[in-house]
């Protein structure tokens, strides 16, 4: 294998991964493309929404799609940062599927301005809510909370399904927690705009009037209940337009600040009314003129394994992330199995927590004897050194970036005298009581506690980000299916029955591949425990984008972290 030496912005000669002509860079290549090809095909298949023939049909009512809706909206030439595209990802077969779970989230410029886009896809069910699609606009709504991002609603729904009530209903992260947030938002001073462009039935209705400007276009219709229901309730007839109609609206109940005669006219409208908008307070984060990185993003593809048992230097996935390469690594020489370090990405100052995935050769405390700590999991020095440099972060208000590939903590005799569990709760109250914004990328593994302590969902990262590689569970597929198996094989022996090899191994298959697919990142991301799935080689793009979101937001609240195990 090739490989080349050079020296990090640290001073320290680290040796390359893999090059370009070397057949474990071109394996990893290949592997990763073909990962990104086939989640390109299913992207492509989940954003045709309900079909060419619900498509039809809803350009026969002179309504566009969510997405035709959105790429108007937006300014031209500009990306829309999609959310959630996975959600419900294999979910509500039983239902012909919700594709998105039936809406389009995501972050784009409108105007100049950078704007939460939350949009109701009618060709999937009429735009129904089922149990994700509350939870994927609550997700989208927290998201413009904490980074404080004016948001924009395209309303085109039916309201809840039905058939799945009891899971939309009730609960805190069910469809009244959208209505919540409205106005909390409100309160917060969180510019929101709704624009109803078809249906708006039933307890949804609430959604548009919570929101600070309402639009709606001819045909459209915005009522508690609709003609059926009102006259099944109350025995009065009426026609939808009569009922809740724009022009009804518009001119009698006053509900509508604009009425618009189509889809086209009501998203000029809502571009009028963003560009008007004044701006955010500038924020408290360092920035600077961006550099490009120093060598191509490309070559993530080829440095990155995903195989357990291969090795790479995450110094080098960082190298083509960071701006001009750089970055000031922190206790380089001590817990090395945990990279810490200071940098800026598109010009942004970023504190960098990262898994290194290489062995390394230290000295055990105490007895000053070599040992290997093995890539990829935490010991002791480093969850000791990651949590100070939290600290260090917070202190200086600097964002916090964290890269996953982790195993867990270590355990044993060694690692448990060491106090790893001590060293360990000092880095999760960190993370946890951080107030800067903190961004996770899940590159390859994340399991465990190393899952909590690098910042996983349940610890408020402002985005969580998957690459195709990503493997997300409590431990691995093959630890897993090993412990599950003897459990099985021993509860089989009480019961005085003996498996043979043969049935041991088929017993062994099984279990693994459903806990292989449990932590697909598909599989998360359907839950929205990431909220997307991105090309490593649009990392940077990806948390430029996160952290431009997070500077919207200048208030930091005060850093206190309790007691720390010390």
């Amino acid at each position: 294998m090739k490989s080349e030496q050079r020296v990090n912005a640290s001073g320290t000669a680290i040796e390359t991964a893999a090059v370009p002509t070397s057949p474990a860079y071109q394996a990893n290549l290949r592997k990763m493309s073909a990962l990104l090809a086939e989640l390109q095909k299913e992207e492509e298949q989940i954003r045709q929404g309900g079909g060419a023939k619900a498509i039809e049909a809803q350009h026969k009512k002179g309504r566009l799609t969510a997405r035709e809706r959105i790429a108007k909206l937006i300014d031209p030439h500009t990306e829309f940062f999609e959310l959630g595209v996975y959600a419900a990802y294999e979910m509500y077969e039983e239902w012909g599927g919700a594709p998105a779970a039936g809406t389009v989230t995501g972050i784009a410029h409108v105007c100049g301005r950078r704007m939460m886009i939350i949009a109701n896809e009618a060709t999937v069910k009429a735009g129904a809510f089922f149990p994700m699609t509350a939870k994927k606009v609550i997700r989208a709504q927290n998201i413009a909370i904490e980074n404080r991002i004016p948001t924009i609603y395209l309303v085109d729904s039916s309201g809840i399904f039905l058939p799945l009530q009891e899971d939309v209903f009730p609960d805190t992260d069910d469809f009244g927690r959208v209505f919540r947030n409205n106005a909390v938002m409100s309160a917060m001073g969180i510019p929101q705009i709704a624009a109803i462009m078809g249906m708006c039935v039933a307890g949804g209705a609430y959604l548009p009037v919570m929101c600070d400007h309402i639009l709606m276009t001819e045909g459209s219709g915005l009522f508690l209940a609709g003609p059926a229901l009102v006259q099944s309730a109350i025995g009065q007839k009426t026609s939808a337009e009569e009922l809740g109609g724009a022009q009804m609206h518009s001119q009698i109940s006053g509900t509508v600040d604009f009425r618009e005669p189509d889809d086209d006219a009501c998203l000029r409208r809502i571009r009028s009314l963003v560009e008007k908008m004044g701006r955010a307070p500038e924020a408290v984060f360092s920035h600077k003129k961006p550099e490009p990185p120093a060598h191509s993003a490309d070559e993530i593809y080829g440095i990155f394994s995903a195989e357990p048992s291969r090795q790479y230097d995450m110094r080098e996935i960082i190298a083509r992330i960071t701006d001009a390469g750089n970055f000031d690594e922190y206790k380089a020489e001590y817990g090395q199995t945990v990279l810490c370090g200071y940098a800026r990405i598109g010009g942004w100052a970023v504190g960098i927590v990262a898994n290194q995935k290489r062995n390394v050769t230290t000295s055990a405390p105490g007895t000053g004897e070599k040992r290997i700590e093995f890539g990829g999991v935490i010991y002791t020095e480093a969850a000791d050194k990651a949590a100070r440099f939290i600290l260090d972060c917070n202190q200086n208000r600097i964002p916090l970036v964290f890269l996953h590939d982790v195993n867990g903590f270590m355990v044993g005799k060694e690692a448990e005298w060491s106090g790893i569990i001590r060293a360990g709760a000092k880095m999760v109250n960190a993370v946890s009581n951080s107030v800067v914004p903190k961004i996770a990328v899940i590159c390859g593994g994340s399991f465990g506690a190393g899952h909590y302590a690098m910042c996983g969902k349940a610890y408020d990262p402002r985005f969580i980000l998957a690459w195709p590689t990503a493997r997300y569970a409590v431990m691995s597929g093959e630890s897993a299916a090993g412990t599950l198996v003897e459990i099985k094989i021993k509860q089989l022996e009480r019961e005085g029955k003996k498996l043979s090899d043969a049935e041991k191994k088929e017993l062994h298959d099984s279990v693994r591949a459903t806990y292989e697919h449990q932590t697909d990142p598909r599989y998360a991301a359907a839950r929205l425990w990431v909220d997307a799935i991105i090309d490593p080689a649009r990392t940077r793009e990806a948390l430029i984008e996160a952290l431009e979101c997070a500077a919207l937001n200048p208030a930091l609240p005060a850093f206190k972290t309790g007691v720390l195990q010390t």
